[in-house]
């Protein structure tokens, strides 16, 4: 079996592919801002370790990595948290900007470098989940959507540069699904939220799922994920 750091752990994608992850018997590296939390989750999953870091300050990344000890392989990477907040460009202050940019971008880039040497080791893979907005820009949409961009970028650039290396590298882009940062865009449209409505997160983790296992023969650059009718 193998060995998978996943972020934003602790709710929504990031707790359904880690549950899929353990389901599988592979070891995990659950990474999160929330120490209680994360420890919570420790007891559900056993054999699981903790990364507590905070994806608003990306210098902080390095260090906490250092604190796991020795990782000298990792056979995959999964990028699930993220932040999302909306409005008009116009009306967008510059530390809106910033905090998407960090915790949607830096942060992944940061934690991605940082965690190479042991991805390289395993011949590893990562996934980035993106989301539409990472593909088109809507109104109101702008900072969010800038960040998503970025992460496109990112993911493309990885892979080329890394392929010698043996790393597969995956972009999931997302239509919306029945999570709290669905519920968060939800109260901004001043529309319900019927979670009903949109895709389940673990059906999102399937997805990502099916990417990680796919034969070495091949690999899956891109995968969109839309609700079914």
């Amino acid at each position: 079996m193998g060995t998978y750091v996943v972020t934003g752990a602790t709710r929504g994608i990031g707790l359904a592919v880690a549950e899929l992850l353990h389901e599988r018997g592979h070891d995990l590296v659950l990474a999160g801002r929330n120490a209680e939390a994360l420890a919570e989750l420790e007891k559900r999953l056993p054999g699981s370790s903790s990364l507590v870091v905070d994806l608003r300050a990306p210098e902080g990344i390095e260090p906490a990595v250092a604190g796991l000890g020795p990782l000298p392989s990792l056979d995959g990477l999964v990028h699930s948290a993220g932040a999302i907040e909306l409005g008009e460009i116009a009306k967008t202050p510059y530390q809106v900007w910033q905090d998407l940019l960090a915790v949607n971008l830096v942060a992944v880039a940061e934690l991605t470098r940082v965690l190479l040497p042991a991805l390289r080791a395993a011949r590893g893979h990562v996934v980035f989940v993106n989301s539409g907005s990472g593909l088109r820009a809507k109104p109101e949409w702008g900072a969010y959507a800038a960040s998503k961009h970025g992460l496109r970028a990112l993911a493309d650039a990885l892979r080329e540069e890394e392929h010698a290396n043996g790393i597969r590298v995956t972009s999931v882009y997302l239509g919306r699904v029945a999570t709290e940062m669905q519920r968060k865009i939800h109260e901004y449209e001043g529309s319900e939220f019927d979670p009903s409505k949109y895709i389940e997160p673990r059906t999102v983790a399937l997805a990502v799922l099916a990417a990680l296992e796919t034969p070495r023969d091949a690999e899956v650059t891109e995968v969109t994920v839309r609700p079914g009718v």
